[in-house]
């Protein structure tokens, strides 16, 4: 219908109980229903161990997602430079970093950039964006 990318929301129960073979079957169906588009898979790595988010990049590495995404921005935390430093070391540069949530100014957004992140997202930059341009 029109969409360009595709995100999906790893299961964090899956995660808690290692159903490993669970989350790639999920990720591996979603991917082949993306008809070729770019899937970007969501961790929320704030309620994850690092142990779990390594497995992830596997995991996703595995099926040849686009993207790891940090946060869907609606949990107890959102990127951290930790967390991007950490997927970026653990995935194979075919798989992009999005870093996302809680990112509020230019100068987070360029650290993320830095520690290996290819995309930010941030509602937050962009009313700042919008904030710089009218004042």
């Amino acid at each position: 219908n029109g969409a360009s990318e595709i995100d999906m929301v790893i299961n964090n129960g899956m995660v808690k109980d290692r159903q490993w073979d669970d989350i790639a079957r999920e990720i591996a169906g979603i991917k082949a229903a993306c008809l070729g588009r770019p899937l970007k898979v969501i961790i929320e790595t704030c309620l994850l161990s690092d142990m779990e988010k390594i497995k992830l990049c596997q995991l996703a590495a595995k099926e040849e997602v686009a993207y790891v995404k940090t946060s869907t921005g609606f949990s107890t935390g959102g990127a951290t430079r930790e967390d991007v430093a950490l997927l970026r070391e653990n995935l194979p540069a075919s798989v992009k970093v999005k870093a996302s949530g809680g990112i509020r100014t230019l100068e987070e957004a360029q650290t993320y950039l830095e520690l290996g992140a290819d995309r930010i997202g941030s509602s937050g930059l962009v009313a700042l964006a919008q904030a710089q341009s009218n004042g």
